[in-house]
């Protein structure tokens, strides 16, 4: 009886420490991108609504917990900043479909339009770690990217 009480002991011990382990910390996006925005002197249109996820990327309200989005949709010089936890994994992979199609057809747009801005566009992508999902289009995106995860690891 001591053997099993033993076992289990260690089996609850075990789970609470990978419980402890997994996932991502718990971070307001809001102030992720206030930061991002100080630190990186961008003054782009807040999207504020939830259903601006929708009318803008497809992505379906219900699919997200939080997020934090601006944008500058200048054909010259187009900044687009996304930030978004989804409710659970199927919606992360979601958000990250509908999010990778419009970075290709922000790729196309460049490759077609203004080809100086191209390799800007492509040093940027789509992201996913756990239920975050981010797309990062600007000039320091990699850097913009690093702060994100300087936030959520």
């Amino acid at each position: 009886m001591k053997k099993v009480v033993s076992l289990v002991t260690i089996f609850v011990l075990c789970l609470t420490a990978l419980a402890g382990c997994s996932g991502s910390k718990e971070v307001d996006l809001k102030t992720v991108l206030s930061d991002i925005n100080s630190k990186y002197s961008l003054d782009l249109k807040e999207l504020t609504d939830s259903n601006d996820l929708k009318k803008y990327y497809s992505i379906d309200t219900e699919d997200v917990k939080q997020f934090a989005a601006e944008i500058n949709s200048d054909s010259n010089s187009r900044v687009e900043i996304v930030l978004v936890e989804a409710v659970d994994a199927d919606a992360a992979s979601r958000v990250n479909d509908a999010l990778s199609k419009t970075y290709t057809s922000i790729v196309t747009q460049y490759s077609g339009y203004n080809a100086k801005k191209l390799p800007m566009v492509e040093a940027c992508k789509v992201t996913q770690d756990g239920n975050y999902v981010t797309m990062i289009v600007a000039d320091q995106g990699p850097e913009i990217l690093e702060t994100f995860y300087g936030y959520i690891k």
